[in-house]
């Protein structure tokens, strides 16, 4: 008698066919990693833009409360904050906002002064209302201070 030494495999067909399905699955899982990537891209972008307005909206208030003037050039595109002691100045451009060594990376659509609840156009005033680009998803920033009398005095 002969003893069987047949051993058990899979056939060539089959083994093709695993190969097939798994470069599949590998395929699928590498398009999902790809599409979470992004969304997880596209999550830090908002997440970045979101603070870079906390940031600004944050100075502006805390200079706003600090000084006791605040004007706005129109010709020099400058809002500028003074005390006796002190001054400081933030510069608008089509990119960013620049406080002295700050930058806020923020573009702006729109950007309004009021005094006393009207709209300013240069000189002094007492809030300012910014309205971010479409890509900032058009936040919008209104920042304003409590008049004292010394505001309305030479």
């Amino acid at each position: 008698m002969k003893p069987n030494k047949r051993l058990k495999a899979f056939t060539l067909s089959e083994m093709i066919i695993v190969l097939i399905l798994t470069s599949i699955v590998v395929g699928l899982a590498f398009s999902v990693l790809s599409l979470v990537q992004r969304h997880m891209l596209a999550i830090q972008q908002n997440y970045n833009k979101t603070t870079e307005l906390n940031r600004l909206e944050t100075a502006l208030w805390l200079d706003f409360n600090r000084y006791t003037k605040v004007r706005y050039s129109g010709f020099e595109n400058e809002l500028r904050f003074s005390s006796p002691i002190d001054s400081v100045s933030y510069k608008f451009y089509d990119e960013n906002i620049i406080k002295e060594t700050d930058t806020f990376n923020i573009r702006l659509q729109n950007k309004m002064f009021f005094l006393d609840g009207e709209t300013a156009i240069d000189g002094k005033m007492d809030a300012i209302k910014l309205v971010t680009s479409k890509n900032a998803q058009t936040q919008v920033l209104f920042i304003y201070k409590e008049n004292d009398a010394s505001n309305y005095m030479n």
